[in-house]
Order: structure tokens, then sequence, then C-alpha cells
């Protein structure tokens, strides 16, 4: 299929991404001890090998790619609050220095950066993309990238890996007014 030069150093990019994520992920897949998270990840695993496979069919065919096989993951929210974390303390944590096996608090960490990196990533070269075929299915790309997102960084909340709290009501006092609602304009 033919691509204008931008969308083809973008989606090189994005290609690179998947490469790394489905490389990463089967590692962490084998490693992770939890079996909640080794669930999750065995959950989306399939996702991310589908949405490579299809960068790489952009890039190879000479045809567009049906995009309508790539449907990105549904959100499926599970927290009970959204500004007060399940647990009522935070785990502390220290990098490692040396080599090792990850914990499941390290491959979460990585695997939550990787889909923000990703969606990130997405975001930006949705909006630089002229084939509307491309174009859709990036903009599917990223919905899975953020969902992902979401439900690690649940998963992490729930362990207390990942903090959560209700902003300081004196500055939501001192915020919110700065902003009043505007006027919906009138039919022209």
């Amino acid at each position: 299929m033919q691509l204008a030069s931008h969308e083809l150093n973008e989606l090189s990019e994005l290609v690179a991404g998947c490469y790394n994520t489905v490389t990463c992920l089967t590692d962490s897949i084998n490693q992770a001890q939890d079996p909640e998270l080794k669930k999750l990840l065995e959950r989306h695993y399939p996702l991310h090998v589908q949405d490579y496979n299809l960068k790489v069919e952009f890039l190879q065919s000479n045809t567009t790619p049906d995009i309508t096989k790539f449907k990105p993951a549904e959100l499926k929210p599970v927290l009970d609050s959204y500004t007060q974390a399940p647990v009522n303390q935070f785990q502390s944590a220290v990098p490692r220095t040396q080599a090792g096996q990850k914990n499941d608090r390290e491959i979460a960490t990585a695997y939550l950066l990787n889909q923000k990196g990703s969606a990130k990533n997405y975001a930006a070269a949705v909006v630089e993309c002229a084939n509307p075929d491309l174009r859709t299915f990036l903009e599917n790309a990223f919905l899975n990238s953020s969902r992902h997102a979401y439900e690690i960084w649940e998963y992490m909340t729930q362990k207390g890996y990942y903090p959560l709290m209700p902003a300081p009501p004196n500055a939501m006092q001192a915020i919110a007014p700065i902003y009043q609602p505007a006027q919906q304009p009138a039919q022209v």
C-alpha cells in the first residue's frame, strides 16, 4: 500500500514500539508470580500481536489491510472509587541495581509506562496521518493502549503500587472558580 513519507516514518516507529511490547510481554508473562497479573497480561497479549501484525501488513501489503479485524479492548473499570485507593498504605520501592528476574511490581510498572508511551505515540501519529484507513487503525490502537494502561493502573492501585488520593479541598476551591461556563452560541 502506498504511504506518504511521513506516514511511513511514523508507522516504522510504531512498529518498533509494538515489537518491543510483544517481546517484553512474552518475558513478563513468564516471570509474573501474581496469577491476577499473569492473567491480565495474557489477556492483553493477543491484541498486541494482532496490532503488530496489522502494522506489518500496512508496510508490506500492496492493498489496504482489513482494519475491521482489530478492535480495541473494552474499558471495564473495577475500582469502587476513582479518588481513593482501596488500600490504606502504599508500598515503598527501591530500584534494583543488579540484574535478576523482575518482580510483579517491576513488570506492572514497565507495562504501564510502555502503554502510556504507546498511547501518546499513537495520538501524535494519528493527527499526522493522511490515509483514512491507517488513521482509523491508529485511533483504535490508541484506544487499545489507553485502555490497557488504565487496566494495569487499576491493578497497581489495588496492590498499593500506585498512589490514588483525592485532590486537596483547598486546591479544588482555589482552581474551580477560575473557569466559568460559556454561553452556548446562538444558531446561525
